[in-house]
């Protein structure tokens, strides 16, 4: 095991998915390079693991990385693990491992739990492609953006989020996409309360806000890639009926939201067509 570099995937709730040879690799590297040492500290003594450890964040990765190389250079293996799950997926390492890479060394994964493989296995969706797009913007305006960018992504494709942002995170894309378009949200997977939701859009963004368990732990959204008959450039005849009917009666506001839910059609369309018919009606009069 000497010179090399180990990339060991660790479980992401339930302890008992460490793999035996996770297992053997830590109990016998020189090193062990961690995330947050104090919580891999808890699966080390699970299974009576006892090897040295270093700290190797996003805050010191770039600075700590040579040192670690140099070890590896003077014969020592060294394991590189995160918190949970597979290293380097929204996880530290890059920098290690690439330099690792360059220097000609030996870098060897060790594989296991992933929260994105495990959430697309269970998910319904097609996953023969996908692509996975880490964690989306903190911003709601960035959020959306990058929302815009994904409309029309034809193949699925996930992203990870926190129990922070998830509610604002699938309301900003509800602004965006069509509010029938089909997604799973997996929460807490492996763990006690494991919950993979998949339907429409608009009906998992209202189960999200509306129950507070909906909103704790840590989740994989993802999301169906487009088809053409997901959403249109435009707005069919009976929808802009349907919009013409509840402005009559209503606020614009209130109608766009009407239009949405009896629809399925996205709300930024609905609200566009609703300022035209108001600018048309403004002028007749």
């Amino acid at each position: 095991m000497s010179g090399k570099l180990y990339v060991v995937a660790t479980p992401i709730g339930n302890l008992a998915d460490f793999s035996f040879r996770a297992v053997e690799v830590l109990k016998q590297v020189d090193l062990i390079a961690a995330e947050d040492t104090r919580h891999v500290k808890m699966l080390l003594q699970h299974y009576g693991i006892n090897r040295p450890l270093i700290s190797l964040h996003q805050h010191n990765e770039d600075k700590a990385s040579q040192g670690l190389v140099d070890k590896i250079r003077e014969g020592q293996s060294i394991a590189l693990v995160s918190d949970a799950g597979t290293p380097l997926l929204s996880d530290p390492g890059l920098p290690l491992v690439k330099l690792a890479k360059q220097e000609g060394m030996e870098v060897s994964p060790i594989p296991g739990a992933c929260a994105l493989i495990a959430a697309l296995s269970a998910s319904g969706l097609p996953i023969t492609r996908f692509t996975f797009e880490g964690f989306p913007p903190r911003t709601s305006s960035a959020r959306k953006n990058f929302f815009q960018d994904k409309l029309k992504d034809a193949t699925t494709w996930a992203f990870y989020e926190s129990s922070h942002r998830i509610q604002a995170a699938l309301e900003d894309m509800l602004e965006i996409f069509p509010a029938a378009h089909e997604v799973c949200v997996a929460r807490e997977i492996t763990k006690l309360h494991e919950t993979i939701v998949r339907d429409q859009l608009a009906r998992v963004a209202e189960l999200v806000k509306t129950d507070e368990n909906m909103r704790k732990g840590e989740f994989v959204v993802i999301v169906a890639g487009h088809e053409a008959e997901d959403e249109g450039d435009g707005l069919s005849d009976e929808q802009l009926r349907i919009l013409k009917l509840l402005l009559k009666e209503c606020s614009i506001k209130t109608a766009v939201a009407l239009a949405v839910e009896i629809t399925g059609q996205r709300k930024k369309l609905l609200y566009q067509a609703a300022l035209e018919m108001q600018d048309a009606s403004h002028k007749k009069d």
